[in-house]
């Protein structure tokens, strides 16, 4: 098995994906509680501008402070991490790859020349999952495509090779 996923076709920049480290990543979604609870995705670029401003705001009228101790910086679950089930959406990463404006359809490859082709315009509707209870995904991955509404949470796509933009 190949952990590394092209992102490849009809697009500015060839990517590759490498799942074992998005472990790490701030854009994972824990997939224990997904797909029970109403899930919020955050701007980040919105969130920042909304505290830099309260920041701005904060030191004009109080001074400046300090940094942040390691008490107040944000810290990683441990626990979590090792013992949870992840995913991270692929729209972060097709927009990065930055697709012609001609593109119309994208297709993952799932190995022994199996493809699964759907419209990009559905590209927000998948998450791919990397993590299963801890431990990354070996056997029949490196991830699986599961669909934002939980409809093939019991039958993902498997064993994803490649994906291409067409």
């Amino acid at each position: 098995m190949e952990a590394i996923i092209p992102i490849k076709g009809k697009v500015k920049h060839v990517i590759t994906l490498d799942p074992t480290v998005w472990i790490f990543d701030d854009r994972k979604i824990d997939l224990n509680t997904f797909f029970t609870t109403d899930f919020i995705e955050k701007d980040e670029i919105e969130e920042y501008k909304k505290d830099m401003g309260a920041h701005w705001s904060r030191e004009i009228m109080e001074g400046a402070v300090f940094p942040p101790t390691l008490k107040t910086e944000k810290k990683f679950d441990r626990k979590k991490m090792i013992t949870g089930t992840f995913g991270i959406s692929l729209d972060h990463f097709i927009k990065n790859a930055v697709p012609d404006d001609d593109a119309e359809q994208i297709t993952f490859e799932l190995g022994d020349q199996i493809e699964e082709t759907f419209p990009l315009s559905r590209v927000n509707d998948f998450i791919l999952k990397f993590s299963d209870n801890g431990k990354p995904i070996t056997e029949d991955g490196p991830v699986h495509v599961l669909f934002k509404d939980g409809s093939n949470q019991s039958t993902p796509m498997r064993n994803v090779t490649g994906i291409t933009i067409h």
